[in-house]
């Protein structure tokens, strides 16, 4: 009995020391583990490619006006007059180049895209522009430099307002899988007749434009009608959401 004894009092302490030792595993923590798991300073959590708001975005957010792709990231952003790559030669966004509607007009956008993709999958919509402020306007308006009655048909005077400058117009074209634009007979922002919708029957007609470059556009007209957009008759790139009347109503112009 004494042996017996023994003997269970040896197992049960052998035991308890291998509770306690798995016990302090458990427990234990590394000194890296433990500064992995401690929360980080709020300026350390940007990342280094983290860059400042533009001022400007700032101002369109503060408006009530949005970022398109914040509803559709797969609607392509190339604002042209953030870059030289634009008929003034100049960068006149700065660092701003996102695409900011009234949040009516982004939707309006996004509904596009959608048709667009059931449509034709492997195609996207590409923005050229979107909201312009007025002081931008001007500034383009003072470097277009053709006949008063000219200019007009490609760029609404600033002292009238566009639709542009309230957040209700965009200028867009058609981008396939591989990212190259859709032959529409002209660049964007081309000066002339041959970028004129309300020609195209006669310029087919004549071989200046080809069926396949005037099919083309109809489909950017198609998908952007469906959505409630309305072109006009000299920018086959041009989209309103809405009147001027209308949008004077509805919104405040973009300084």
């Amino acid at each position: 009995m004494k042996e017996l004894a023994f003997i269970l009092a040896v197992a049960f302490f052998s035991s308890c020391t291998e509770d306690n030792k798995q016990s302090a595993q458990v427990h234990s923590v590394s000194p890296a583990a433990d500064k992995s798991d401690t929360p980080a300073p709020a300026d350390s959590v940007k990342s280094a490619g983290d860059k400042p708001v533009p001022e400007l975005e700032k101002q369109l957010r503060a408006a009530g006006l949005v970022d398109v792709r914040e509803l559709d990231s797969s609607i392509r952003v190339e604002l042209r007059y953030s870059t030289q790559n634009n008929f003034t030669g100049a960068d006149m966004y700065g660092d701003f180049d996102k695409c900011f509607l009234q949040p009516d007009v982004a939707r309006k956008l996004v509904k596009a895209q959608q048709e667009l993709h059931r449509k034709f999958p492997y195609y996207s919509l590409i923005v050229y522009d979107a909201v312009r402020p007025l002081h931008i306007q001007q500034m383009m308006w003072d470097t277009l430099k053709l006949p008063p009655g000219e200019k007009q048909k490609y760029l609404s005077n600033p002292g009238n307002g566009s639709l542009h400058n309230y957040g209700a117009a965009v200028d867009l074209s058609i981008i396939d899988d591989n990212g190259i634009p859709l032959d529409m007979g002209t660049p964007f922002d081309f000066f002339g007749e041959l970028a004129h919708p309300e020609k195209e029957k006669e310029l087919l007609s004549s071989g200046a434009l080809t069926r396949n470059q005037v099919m083309n556009r109809e489909i950017l007209r198609s998908v952007m009608y469906s959505a409630g957009f309305f072109g006009i008759q000299t920018e086959w790139w041009h989209f309103n959401s809405c009147r001027r009347e209308e949008a004077a109503q509805k919104y405040a112009i973009v300084p």
